[in-house]
């Protein structure tokens, strides 16, 4: 019998098989620079759906933590001869350190409270990212931004920024995975459902609320240094509010608690855009129609729905089995 830690790994290996061989199958580069950009969002709805579908901590300001990771790899790599993924390393390091100082007051607040905390941070860094125009560049943007590179083997195109991506992706839903079926997850999940339960129980909340608000810095930052050196150029508009809420879009369409629903999540609200091109003016209004009729019809995001449908067709197929049987 299978237990659920070899189900959980299986299921990881069918997937990882399948997100490495993909680009043997996709035709055009089109395609290939989409999935690039799914994987950088599947990173950024994982480390979202950590502190949100996990530990139950919503935050409209976490493409602060992508930006900051962008800019810090931006800045350092345009400006001085240094190696991009030690500056990775830093980046993600630094937002790590302000995460876990600012996480300390924000996750006192709970609900729309914490929300509008974490909103004010995110707005902070967007003007900071178009303020400090000698450093970012501000509104204009920051060019110049060199590809990442080990030796002489440069990250320079559709085909290795894909696997560059996807293995950075892979690495950190595996550490998410492991990290929800650890004993910290079960932690976590028990503050979701009832922080004063969990106190009760001896979890330090406030400790762990802290940490995984860290963690989620951390991955962000490290999804925003990888989009800085691939696409060469940023501009704080790829930071702001807006793509904080497509973000907690993707996390609640796929399914809140769920490192697979992050994928999906990102996959479609990545891909949809693109899909709806020839709708032209109308693209915008199908979209919403979209996610409307998805929030009514699978509230549980697409996993929840997904494994509802299996399962009832599943009931269907052994009820006919057992009319047959005793027909």
């Amino acid at each position: 019998m299978i237990t659920e830690k070899k189900r959980q790994i299986l299921i990881f290996l069918i997937f990882a098989a399948a997100a490495l061989s993909a680009p043997f199958f996709l035709k055009g580069n089109y395609l290939l620079t989409v999935f690039v950009f799914v994987g950088i969002n599947t990173m950024l709805a994982v480390a979202l759906n950590l502190l949100l579908g996990y530990a139950g901590q919503i935050s409209l300001g976490h493409a602060a933590f992508f930006g900051m990771g962008a800019y810090i790899s931006g800045i350092i790599t345009t400006r001085y001869p240094v190696d991009p993924f030690f500056v990775m390393i830093l980046a993600a390091l630094l937002s790590g350190v302000l995460a876990f100082v600012i996480g300390f007051p924000i996750l006192k607040l709970k609900g729309h409270f914490l929300a509008m905390a974490t909103l004010g941070f995110g707005i902070i860094m967007y003007i900071v990212f178009n303020e400090t125009v000698e450093y970012t560049g501000g509104p204009s943007g920051l060019s110049g931004i060199p590809n990442l590179h080990i030796g002489s083997f440069i990250f320079d195109n559709d085909f290795n920024n894909y696997y560059l991506v996807w293995i950075f992706t892979l690495a950190v839903m595996l550490l998410s995975i492991n990290l929800s079926q650890s004993r910290i997850g079960r932690a976590l999940r028990a503050i979701h459902d009832s922080e004063v339960a969990a106190r009760v129980m001896g979890v330090n909340a406030r400790a762990l609320k802290v940490q995984i608000f860290t963690v989620s810095a951390v991955i962000s930052a490290i999804a925003g240094s990888l989009y800085a050196h691939i696409m060469t150029f940023i501009a704080p508009a790829s930071f702001g509010f807006n793509f904080s809420v497509e973000l907690l879009t993707m996390v609640v369409v796929g399914g809140l608690g769920s490192i697979y629903g992050s994928f999906l999540g990102a996959a479609i609200l990545t891909m949809l855009p693109e899909l709806l091109r020839v709708f032209q003016n109308l693209d915008i209004v199908i979209y919403g129609l979209m996610l409307i009729l998805m929030t009514m019809f699978m509230p549980g995001g697409l996993i929840s729905g997904i494994g509802a449908i299996a399962e009832f067709t599943a009931a269907k197929m052994r009820k006919r089995n057992d009319d047959h049987a005793q027909a």
